[in-house]
């Protein structure tokens, strides 16, 4: 196997070979860090390399195997973390001017699982500034470009994980999702992205936007996706809000199969705009859920457009993030961030709790609507991946800062804790990938795997790679 095998290789089956010693961990982490150093100047999606320690790591890994010890979860196997990660010793960006040079003095708590598990970290991957939008620069790292097209967009906020995902960079990678930032950069990407039930995944110290935002995995593979959950799940009594039962077998329940559940399909949850190539891609996605042995209802949910409610919460958010930073830090900040918090601190501490108290009649709707299906299929995106240094496509209506319309399917189930993964479903006649959007109700993350690994089996992806000059 050579190296480009080996980087293609998913961490499931890694870690077999590593068990079998058919690979060591200092082969594959060696690897992976000779990919990143050959295509990160093309995609600049890694903003903190850790390759040196990374290497010690892999031959310490490495001796653990020879000498026959208990070995974790993902033991060998190289991750790339969220510049908004919080990482011991290791600078933590976020993208921002603000935060250029900290290195902070201890982990977020899904960092600590990961590397508890064995996991290898080799790198940081950019994010747009604190995580605000769903384009992949910022005023720190720059444009980070989509391994499918450079100078495209390659989503965000995790915006180098689902590149270094789809271009073979390692093959585990940690993002978070706040209005869609796992599922945005995966679907233009063309990989697995999991945004997990709210508390899954612990997250603290937990950002000013907490209340919205989940940690989840970007991988090629659902499986990888799976395991990568496994090793991040589970309670802890830090975040408040964090699931008390322990997770279910996720790795081991994947393969279950959905035949008999009943799937709802909305091309448009009633209300969105979707560009016609992504909608015709995903309609043809829909129907291998028949092929599955699934019922498929054509359905409009109801629920009504949430977006005012997610203006008031999401900018609101920030408002209390950066409010007070303005005055000094203004003109050091990306624009469109700048703008998004002044609309933020304009509303009221009323208007803020009006928002939350519809968002709870928000959830009741959609609730009552996952008491009728099993499932909901929905394009991830309403549009394919556009010029990178847009904030939103030529095509669609401007604005300084409102990129949700064209991610209107991700942000209601944030605002409703609600398990949402996409998977690659195809590509454009520009051969620009298109996702679908696979979403059940709460506390169903096993659901949703076993689904989107589903839909993998008869409409595989992985095998089709981007191909750099």
């Amino acid at each position: 196997m050579n190296d480009e095998e080996l980087c293609f290789t998913p961490a499931t089956e890694l870690l077999r070979m590593i068990r079998s010693k058919a690979v060591s961990p200092v082969e594959i982490v060696r690897a992976s860090i000779a990919r990143a150093e050959a295509l990160d100047p093309h995609l600049n999606a890694i903003c903190t390399p850790t390759f040196d320690t990374a290497l010690e790591q892999a031959r310490a890994a490495e001796a653990a195997v020879m000498r026959s010890e208990r070995l974790g979860l993902l033991h060998g196997i190289p991750t790339t973390l969220k510049d908004v990660s919080l990482t011991r010793g290791v600078r933590t960006m976020g993208g921002s001017n603000l935060y250029r040079d900290r290195i902070p003095t201890f982990d977020h708590v899904h960092v600590e699982r990961l590397r508890d598990a064995g996991a290898i970290v080799i790198g940081k991957t950019t994010v747009p500034e604190l995580g605000w939008k769903g384009n992949g620069d910022s005023p720190v790292t720059g444009i980070t470009h989509n391994p499918w097209r450079h100078g495209m967009n390659a989503g965000g906020s995790s915006a180098g994980a689902a590149v270094c995902a789809a271009a073979g960079i390692a093959p585990l990678h940690q993002g978070s999702d706040g209005a869609g930032s796992v599922r945005m950069p995966a679907a233009f990407c063309g990989v697995f992205g999991l945004k997990p039930s709210y508390g899954r995944i612990p997250y603290w110290p937990m950002p000013n936007n907490g209340a919205i935002s989940h940690v989840g995995p970007l991988t090629r593979t659902v499986a990888d996706g799976a395991l990568m959950l496994q090793a991040m799940a589970g309670p802890d009594d830090r975040d408040m809000a964090s699931l008390e039962s322990p997770p279910d077998d996720f790795i081991g329940g994947i393969d279950q199969g959905i035949a008999g559940l009943k799937v709802a399909y909305s091309p448009d949850l009633g209300y969105l705009r979707v560009d016609a190539e992504v909608a015709t891609r995903v309609e043809a996605a829909a129907r291998a859920f028949e092929e599955l042995g699934c019922k498929v209802d054509l359905v409009n949910p109801g629920w009504g457009d949430p977006i005012e409610m997610e203006h008031v919460l999401f900018t609101g958010g920030y408002a209390g993030m950066l409010g007070h930073l303005l005055d000094e830090w203004a003109d050091r900040l990306d624009p469109g961030l700048v703008a998004l918090t002044r609309h933020g601190m304009k509303y009221t501490a009323a208007d803020y709790c009006r928002a939350q108290g519809e968002r709870l009649q928000y959830y009741d709707k959609v609730h009552a609507f996952f008491q009728r299906y099993d499932l909901l299929l929905t394009p991830s995106l309403s549009v394919a991946a556009f010029d990178a240094a847009r904030l939103i496509p030529d095509h669609w209506e401007q604005h300084p800062w409102d990129w949700l319309r064209w991610a209107g399917f991700s942000y209601p189930f944030n605002l409703t804790w609600l398990p949402a993964a996409t998977c690659p479903c195809g590509f454009t006649a520009a051969g620009l990938p298109v996702g679908i959007q696979i979403v059940a109700g709460r506390f169903q993350d096993l659901r949703v795997l076993q689904a989107a690994r589903a839909f993998e089996s008869v409409r595989p992806w992985a095998q089709v790679r981007p191909v750099f000059p």
